[in-house]
């Protein structure tokens, strides 16, 4: 024997707290965000998470809120349900949750993406903005 076996190992890990709750799937997220982040830095893919679609507990999803936290930009959306996206403390990396005319939520993302697709004007929208905005300077000349 090598002795190895007397070896006291304590495994401390400040993500999981000792508390009822906790699966430890909030800690393997936060350690999968720090591989998109990486991804994306490397080649610029964006991804996302589907929170929605994972085994989380309630506490799993006060451990995110509360290690992602709130960064500089919230954005309201309302269209065909509310949509609320939030940059998290950490940059390039977004809450987005939907919620559908009843006000359930459909899905809960986190994306690792410069800036969410959702938040981007369509060009067609630009275009007929340019449009809207001659119009009204035309009328007031």
């Amino acid at each position: 024997m090598s002795g190895l076996e007397n070896i006291g190992v304590k495994i401390i890990n400040p993500l999981t707290p000792q508390t009822d709750g906790v699966s430890g799937n909030a800690d393997a997220i936060l350690h999968e965000l720090v591989a998109l982040l990486e991804t994306y830095i490397d080649s610029g893919e964006n991804s996302a998470i589907d929170l929605h679609s994972l085994p989380l507990t309630p506490t799993d999803y006060e451990l995110l809120r509360a290690t992602l936290a709130e960064g500089e930009v919230h954005a309201n959306i309302n269209a065909v349900g509310n949509t609320e996206v939030r940059e998290t403390l950490y940059p390039g990396v977004w809450w987005l949750t939907y919620y559908n005319v009843e006000g359930d939520i459909v899905a809960d993302l986190l994306e690792v993406i410069d800036v969410p697709e959702i938040l981007k004007a369509p060009a067609e929208d630009i275009r007929d903005g340019l449009v809207r905005l001659r119009d009204l300077l035309t009328q007031m000349e």
